[in-house]
Order: C-alpha cells, then structure tokens, then sequence
C-alpha cells in the first residue's frame, strides 16, 4: 500500500452519466489483483476529507511494465463530480492497491461473470487477468445487467475476451427485460459454472448468493459500500458474518471480495 499524488492520463466520458480516468502509478500496481481498489481524494479538497473508494478497473501496461490505472466511475455526488472535470495533467492524492481481490482456482475453466452497473468496474480486470494466465474464456459467460440501457458499459471490452456476452436491462431498452439474477439462474441450470463472481448492488449481491447455494456453486462477490477509511482503521463498513460467535468482518480489510457462504445476506 502507497499514497503518492499522481498525474491524470485521460479523463473520457463513456455514457451519459460514467467515465474512465487513467492514473499515472507507480510499480507497486503491478502487484494489484482484481477486486482491489484504491481510496482517492482530490487536492483542492481541505484536510480532513474523507476518501473515497474505487474499484481498478484495470491495469494500464506496456511491455510488463506498468504505467498507471484506470477507474471507471459515475458521477453520483460533488466529489464525482469534481473529479469528472479533471483534465490530462492533472494530479490527484489516492492510496492503495487495498482489499483483498478475486480469487479463481487454476482448473476452474467455466467461470460466470456477474456485473450491474457500475458495479462491472472490477470484473473486467479479473477477466483481463484470467486472460493473462491463458484461461479460455470462450466457455465462460458475462450477464449484464443494468436499469436502462445507459447503465450497460463495457460490453464490448468482454466480448474481445471471447467471453459470451448475455445483456438485460430493467426496462428492456438493452437485450432481455428483466433482472440480471434471472438470466444467471437460467444459465445454471443449463450447465452449472465451476464459480460464480459477481459485484453490484446490495440486493442483486443477496440474490446472487441465495442462487449459487440452491445450486450448489461457488461464488465470490465483490461488496460495495461506503469506506470512511479504507484501512480498518474506522470500522464503518461492518457486514455480519456467518461465524457462529456473531463476528463481523469488514469490507475494506477482509474484502472487498468475499466467499459469499462468509456473509449473513443470502
């Protein structure tokens, strides 16, 4: 883990509402794993402010040499705000790479990618990274789901991966209409996957678990939440745990990627 203020590399609007920024970062990046994210904070906001949490979107790499990040985010608040305004040249104060990421077995070759809305941010740069370590991904399936079709993002991005791509939306302005859990429990009962790895919302988060228990499946989800700290240091992103002793666990030390069978939720 680093703190280092870093130079913006592009800062390029993607929908009506999300962007990718690229962050001009040290070597310790090369080190990231999916699921990890970094805390930011803009310099022109005073001291205390608290940072905020993205997932890396994926690593920016020339000839196994790292030369920055990338984050994809929306514009929810001031801060996001703020941050979509930023320009090639630009610095911004961020600490990281924080959490604990996807974890794949070697000889799981199935894998099901589950990402709503911004919550894809994560999952291309595990796909990415199954890609690097030479996994097929032609047997492995995205679902994407979103409430219209701006929230689909980076469809395309998968699909050069050779994953197949699956789309659903709330009000079917893109692909099926419905919600993203229902083409997932669909696609297990055609051929269970050898894992399931999903981020997103809460409530398709729960969904998500609920599934892969009935059918007996291992998933890995990748929870989003406030961080007031990033370092356990704040305590306030606690989520109840299944240990029989009533521990909690914390998203930004113990995950944010966690064994769903860990978590109380389903």
């Amino acid at each position: 883990m680093v703190q280092e203020k870093v130079r913006v590399l592009w800062n390029k609007k993607v929908s009506s509402s999300c962007y990718k920024i690229g962050l001009e970062c040290g070597r310790k990046y090369l080190e990231a794993k999916p699921g990890q994210f970094i805390m930011l904070r803009l310099p022109e906001q005073p001291v205390p402010f608290l940072r905020r949490p993205f997932s890396i979107h994926r690593l920016i790499k020339k000839d196994d040499r790292i030369e920055g990040i990338e984050l994809l985010y929306k514009v929810v608040g001031a801060s996001t705000e703020k941050l979509s305004g930023y320009k090639v040249g630009d610095y911004v104060d961020i600490v990281g790479p924080l959490g604990t990421g996807f974890s794949v077995p070697d000889n799981y070759r199935r894998i099901f990618i589950i990402g709503g809305g911004i919550g894809i941010a994560p999952l291309l740069f595990l796909a990415l990274a199954l890609d690097e370590k030479g996994v097929d991904l032609s047997s492995s399936t995205l679902f994407l789901g979103g409430r219209t079709k701006d929230d689909i993002l980076c469809k395309d991005d998968f699909a050069r991966l050779k994953l197949r791509v699956q789309i659903i939306t709330n009000d079917g302005s893109s692909g099926e209409k419905g919600l993203v859990t229902d083409l997932l429990e669909k696609g297990i009962k055609e051929k269970k996957p050898d894992i399931i790895c999903a981020c997103g919302p809460f409530a398709m988060l729960r969904s998500v678990a609920r599934i892969a228990e009935t059918y007996s499946v291992p998933c890995r989800i990748s929870i989003e939440t406030i961080m007031a700290c990033g370092i356990g240091a704040c305590l306030g992103c606690a989520i109840e745990s299944k240990n029989k002793s009533g521990k909690y666990l914390h998203v930004c030390m113990d995950g944010p990627v966690f064994d769903a069978n860990m978590l109380k939720i389903s």
